[in-house]
């Protein structure tokens, strides 16, 4: 059985089972299920630095060119990059990246003219699946145009937006391993007038998940910042439509968190988001409303695009990974910065350094000053969808979870949006919800303290692996 599925964002699966015909036929089906007429018969082809991402763009090139397409290929650069000359040419656009998953594992993330394709978008192309066996990705393919500007005007979307020395005096470290946005991210930070420090590079894929972190990364980070050298460490998860950052005590500040402090820099009004971002974005983040939606940026990009037709004027969304969206256009003090609705890591990055500085505050005090409370998630790996599915349905009847929770408390209400939010007394919130990319049940905790969040998700975990085995 293969192992490629849509997930959050994108098709995934291991790199066996994507190379090749199958690569081919996904991209084929893309095009086919295309609007005829709708934008050019153009697409802009992009990929991470994965080992296989090369021979993948490639194969989509091909596919392309059997498609009657014309290709463009604009190497190694940021999705959030490729997304912005998609939406400058008027063409489509096909990432090719696992984000942050191990380097055995690659995907493809693709896009319309407008932005990101959508779940009813999803359906349509796998609706024009062909046999993938018979799929031919063996004929060269017709030598895309290549395009080494994309990303420069990337970087210039951020030199026009934001004013000269904006991060003056910042001491920053950039974990560049081997983030497509490695050296991109150092030079706008420089340019910005940080004081850039690159750090960690590296030749291999380094998997980074800005949101489930893997105790190496918490280790170096820590590791890192211990010197006093630096207010603040970046970086971004492999195709940069993530940020991750640390303060200058070493502690990674929360995706969310990120989030809520780039939409208040940006005077957003409206803010729309999934169930797993905190809950201080009702209670303080000084929104006219708060939409909540399932994990997954095509869910958030729908609740934007709802948002805009009922008239609100400043869209953005966020996820608790930290991946921001920007659902309008908005101003950024005398200059205007334009719509880009896809996950990006670089206007988190640059407006949360941005405004601690404003704020004459370190980021650590900025982020106290917010009393987002705290958050913690875990999962459990190797979980196929049919059990944590299972166990999902049966925290869903009250009378197994009333008891399944009873060690740690009373549910006060429940959002099945997406897997099973439960908010429970004394402030708490626990959540169980199947990941979109991989067999893992995950679980996420909201408490006042870091301990008391990090103690529910260590007992969740246990709990639902205890009640998958008894079931």
């Amino acid at each position: 059985m293969s192992s490629l599925k849509f997930g959050t964002s994108g098709l995934r699966g291991l790199v066996t089972d994507l190379v090749g015909s199958p690569c081919c036929a996904y991209a084929g089906a893309f095009f086919r299920s295309v609007p005829a007429g709708n934008g050019r018969r153009e697409v802009v082809i992009g990929r991470d630095l994965r080992a296989s991402s090369p021979g993948l763009a490639a194969t989509v090139a091909h596919a392309a060119a059997a498609a009657g397409f014309s290709a463009v290929d604009c190497g190694a650069l940021p999705t959030p990059a490729l997304a912005l000359e998609a939406m400058r040419r008027g063409a489509y656009a096909v990432m090719v990246t696992g984000s942050h998953i191990p380097e055995d594992r690659n995907g493809l993330k693709f896009y319309r003219p407008d932005g990101e394709i959508t779940k009813a978008d999803e359906a349509a192309i796998l609706a024009a699946l062909g046999d993938i066996e018979a799929s031919d990705a063996t004929t060269s393919p017709v030598p895309p145009a290549p395009e080494p500007d994309a990303i420069a005007r990337y970087r210039q979307r951020y030199r026009a937006a934001f004013a000269p020395r904006i991060l003056e005096g910042l001491r920053i470290a950039v974990y560049q391993q081997s983030s497509v946005a490695r050296d991109l991210l150092t030079d706008l930070l420089a340019g910005f007038g940080a004081s850039a420090t690159p750090i960690g590079r590296s030749d291999t894929f380094v998997p980074i998940d800005t949101e489930a972190h893997r105790p190496e990364d918490v280790a170096f980070i820590r590791g890192v910042m211990a010197s006093g050298d630096y207010d603040a460490l970046v970086t971004t998860d492999g195709d940069a439509d993530r940020p991750l950052m640390a303060d200058g005590t070493g502690r990674i500040v929360r995706g969310d968190v990120l989030g809520l402090i780039t939409a208040r820099y940006l005077g957003a009004d409206t803010a729309v988001v999934p169930v797993t971002a905190c809950s201080a974005l009702e209670r303080s983040g000084g929104f006219k409303q708060v939409i909540r939606t399932k994990v997954g940026s095509p869910f958030v990009i729908a609740g934007m695009e709802q948002a805009r037709r009922a008239g609100a004027r400043a869209v953005i969304g966020f996820e608790a990974n930290g991946g921001f969206l920007l659902g309008s256009d908005v101003r950024v003090g005398e200059n205007i910065l334009g719509i880009l609705p896809t996950r990006d890591a670089m206007l988190p990055i640059l407006a949360s350094l941005a405004a601690a500085r404003a704020a004459g505050l370190s980021l650590a005090d900025l982020v106290a000053s917010l009393d987002a409370g705290e958050m913690a998630s875990d999962r459990l790996p190797n979980t196929p969808a049919e059990r944590s599915g299972a166990f999902l349905a049966r925290l869903g009847e009250a009378g197994f979870r009333d008891d399944f929770l009873r060690p740690i408390g009373s549910p006060q209400a429940v959002d099945q949006q997406d897997g099973i939010r439960i908010d429970l007394d004394g402030g708490r919130t626990i959540h169980f919800r199947a990941s979109g990319n991989a067999p893992e049940l995950r679980c996420y905790a909201e408490a006042r303290s870091a301990r008391d969040a990090e103690d529910l998700v260590r007992w969740g975990l246990k709990a639902a692996a205890a009640a998958m085995a008894d079931s």
